[in-house]
C-alpha cells in the first residue's frame, strides 16, 4: 500500500467515523464512495469492505448513543437479525450484476433518501 493510499485510507476511516457519531449515517455512505472515489476500489470490493468495516463503528456508536439513552433496542435487535437474510440475496446479486448497474444503483438510493431527508427537514410535522 503506498502513502497515498494509507492517507486515503486514514481520512476515509476518520470522516466514516465522525459522520456516522454526528450524524448516524453507520460509515457505509461514506465507506464506499472513498473506497471507490479515493482508493480506486471497484464498486463491488468497495461494498465488500464497507460491510466488514461498519462492524466497529456500528458497535462503538451504537454504546455511546445508548449511553445517552438514545437507542432504541427491540427496534436494533428486529433490524440486526433481519438484516443478514437480505444480505444473502444481495451478496449474490451484487456479483451478477454490472459495476456499472451497482454504482448508479447506489448513486440513486443515496439521492433518493436525501431527497426524502431534505423534504422532511423543510416539512416538519
Amino acid at each position: 500500500m503506498s502513502a497515498g493510499e494509507v492517507a486515503g485510507t486514514l481520512a476515509v476511516g476518520f470522516a466514516a467515523g465522525m459522520s456516522s457519531g454526528l450524524l448516524g449515517i453507520g460509515g457505509g455512505i461514506l465507506f464506499v464512495p472513498g473506497l471507490v472515489l479515493i482508493l480506486g476500489e471497484s464498486q463491488l470490493r468497495a461494498e465488500a469492505t464497507s460491510l466488514l468495516a461498519i462492524i466497529p463503528v456500528a458497535l462503538v456508536g451504537s454504546m455511546q448513543q445508548k449511553r445517552h439513552g438514545n437507542l432504541r433496542g427491540r427496534d436494533a435487535l428486529w433490524i440486526g437479525v433481519l438484516s443478514p437474510i437480505g444480505v444473502f440475496g444481495g451478496v449474490e446479486l451484487a456479483n451478477v450484476v454490472s459495476q456499472k448497474l451497482l454504482s448508479y444503483l447506489f448513486a440513486a438510493m443515496m439521492l433518493y433518501f436525501a431527497f426524502n431527508l431534505a423534504r422532511r427537514a423543510l416539512n416538519p410535522r
